[in-house]
């Protein structure tokens, strides 16, 4: 009985005593109308439709045998049949919900979008639901008018949501009408004052619109009606950077940064932002370290966008620091392992950098970079046979990178020199020399 609605079962009599001079049609025709069932159950559909079939021969009569066929049809990808199916079950018990929609599903795999359109118009006497499928219908087919009026139809019998915002928004993008979505909004907005997402919303046009003035007045205008609002910092953070006013930027700053409300990618927004100001400013330099603490406890790429900032400024001690700092928290990360370790190297650091490394060989034992920091490290520690070793090990690895081959090569030319093998050191420090780009 969930296969097809209730009341097309009760109009099938499957007690009806069989006539005299037809024999027990009553009996087959209840066998094969559930023989149908059980194999579109086991999406059997072709035997599903041979059934059916039979059933319609025996009567054709009953509109939940064309119902179930259509079914089949459809998943059958058999959709001229499918179609022919519904509209005669559809015919037999006009205005069936259940049937339509089958039928609007036969349309929708073709996008086949006009009759779609006359199906759908049919299903929202039934759900009003189907409205919003009807709007994304004329976006379809270019009647964007039709759509928006739709919407503002189940805006204002329920309020405005995120899937029809979605959907006006997509067609404020393909016709270009910047100038209704905000007048939409600032509708919205005085319509309900108290309500943040309109501001917010309202914000973000006039921003993405050129209207800077505008957008940092709807922020002031939020604050106002909402002092608690943490989002709006979102803008008022980037506002107050505009016109110098470093101070409440950093207020606006770590309101966001401290925020359980706002999204980890956006107060990682925040830090790179404030990062660039401070290339600018170094003079708020212990502002930037304070603010990246706040989220640097759950964000490695916090401590990643504060090492970058200190590499970009020559300080490989503090870069190095935020770097360790991103690997506690991400220890898989490839690239931050790789730049810890050349840090290592860079600051003479070799006994951690062969630990470092000779850990990093268990994780990446095919990367070629790490055999060559772990033979530096080694070579530096003055412990030449095993730097030959894992050199020797490491250049297998090595594919179309010349300059890290003459890498491998100028350090086993070092750690041959460490062991006394001079010929050996002689004909990889040629080796180095012969692939150098100067040669």
């Amino acid at each position: 009985m969930i296969f097809f609605p209730l009341h097309s079962f009760a109009q099938i009599d499957f007690n009806k005593l069989p006539d005299d001079d037809l024999g027990n049609i009553s009996d087959a025709y209840k066998e094969l109308f559930f023989e149908a069932l059980k194999q579109k159950g086991i999406e059997n559909y072709d035997r599903s439709v041979e059934a059916l079939l039979k059933c319609i021969e025996i009567d054709d009569s009953e509109s939940a045998l064309y119902y179930e066929l259509g079914k089949n049809y459809n998943k059958l990808k058999n959709y001229d049949l499918a179609e022919k199916a519904l509209i005669k079950a559809n015919k037999l018990t006009p205005d069936n919900e259940w049937y339509l929609d089958e039928l609007y599903e036969v349309y929708a795999q073709q996008n086949d979008y006009n009759n779609a359109i006359i199906t759908v118009k049919l299903l929202i006497k039934h759900h009003s639901d189907y409205k919003e499928d009807l709007a994304t219908l004329y976006i379809k087919t270019k009647n964007y008018n039709g759509a928006l009026k739709i919407l503002d139809e189940l805006d204002k019998e329920l309020g405005v949501s995120d899937t029809r915002d979605r959907i006006r928004n997509q067609i404020y993008a393909e016709t270009g009408r910047k100038k209704d979505q905000i007048q939409n909004l600032e509708k919205r907005m005085d319509q309900n004052p108290s309500q943040e997402a309109n501001y917010l919303a309202l914000i973000y046009r006039y921003s993405e619109n050129n209207e800077k003035d505008k957008a940092f007045d709807t922020a002031k205008k939020l604050l106002e009606v909402n002092p608690n609002s943490q989002l709006v910092h979102l803008a008022l953070y980037k506002f107050y950077l505009d016109e110098n006013n470093t101070n409440k930027a950093l207020e606006s700053m770590k309101i966001v940064l401290k925020s359980s409300m706002i999204k980890p990618e956006a107060k990682l927004m925040v830090l790179s932002d404030f990062i660039a100001f401070v290339k600018e400013n170094p003079q708020y330099e212990t502002d930037l370290i304070e603010i990246t603490i706040l989220v640097g406890d759950n964000n490695s790429k916090s401590y990643i966008e504060l090492a970058q900032y200190y590499l970009s400024k020559g300080d490989r001690i503090n870069a190095l620091k935020y770097y360790e700092e991103a690997l506690k928290l991400e220890r898989d990360n490839f690239g931050v392992l790789r730049n810890v370790l050349l840090l290592y190297i860079d600051l003479e650091r070799y006994e951690i950098a062969e630990e470092k490394s000779n850990e990093a060989l268990v994780k990446y034992p095919s990367q070629p970079l790490f055999y060559l920091i772990n033979g530096v490290a080694l070579n530096k520690l003055e412990r030449g046979k095993e730097a030959i070793d894992t050199l020797d090990m490491g250049i297998d690895y090595i594919i179309d990178d010349t300059k890290m081959e003459v890498d491998f090569y100028k350090q086993l030319s070092i750690a041959h020199g460490l062991v006394n093998n001079t010929d050996k050191a002689k004909a990889f420090s040629d080796k180095a020399k012969q692939l150098e780009p100067t040669n």
